[in-house]
């Protein structure tokens, strides 16, 4: 057993929480979990091109087309974590009232750079400021991070004024500033899900190893990084 390892391969937001929840089943089970991560995007992208995995972890939609299109195992998904957007400032700046829609609509007016990730919650954000009627108007001020480079770092670079993503990313980044989650009537959920490679040779451990990721006992080690239980 202790010869197995598995390959987990993950978009950038549920990084940590997965790097440790992978060294506490190896240390229970003996069994070495290899943890990649890079962009939600280039990660489906290299599923679909058929890179050797045991293990994918993304948003529920985007593991539910992977299944769908053959890629992953049917009936594998297993929800994991569930994260929220949050906001940042570089550590020192003057932080804009975020305390409801309204608020947060006069905080992107009036920020001089903001970015977004690519992912589910970039694509929610965009379709908010649309219906506010303002993406046009900001349009040329919204920088789009390079593949796998979170929105914090240009945040704390002092590229950007305004960041917004999953909290878990944002939470332990040095030169920034949490000013917050997204107001309740705005917040927007991501469920991150795990679903086993078509291709794996290891599903029997791939399944003990989502299993638990999903444990109700791991929601102390999911708090800490900013995520809930699925």
């Amino acid at each position: 057993m202790s010869q197995v390892v598995l390959q987990l391969l993950s978009s950038m937001a549920a990084r940590e929480v997965l790097r440790e929840l992978a060294n506490q089943f190896e240390r229970v089970y003996g069994v070495r979990v290899v943890t990649q991560a890079a962009g939600g995007v280039d990660v489906a992208k290299r599923v679909q091109a058929g890179e050797a995995v045991d293990v994918v972890v993304l948003a529920n939609t985007a593991i539910d087309k992977l299944i769908a299109d053959g890629k992953l195992l049917p009936g594998s998904r297993v929800d994991i974590v569930k994260s929220g957007v949050a906001m940042a400032v570089r550590s020192g700046a003057v932080a804009p009232d975020v305390s409801s829609e309204e608020a947060v609509r006069r905080a992107v007016l009036a920020a001089s750079t903001l970015s977004y990730s690519t992912g589910p919650s970039g694509v929610y954000l965009e379709k908010m400021f649309a219906r506010w009627g303002i993406l046009e108007a900001i349009r040329s001020r919204i920088v789009v991070p390079p593949p796998g480079i979170p929105v914090g770092s240009l945040v704390a670079a002092g590229q950007v004024e305004l960041g917004f993503q999953q909290l878990s990313e944002l939470m332990n980044l040095p030169g920034i500033r949490v000013i917050g989650p997204l107001p309740a009537e705005i917040q927007t959920i991501t469920v991150f899900s795990g679903g086993i490679s078509a291709g794996s040779q290891l599903p029997d451990a791939a399944r003990a190893l989502l299993a638990h990721m999903a444990s109700p006992t791991t929601g102390d080690v999911k708090s800490r990084f900013g995520m809930q239980s699925a």
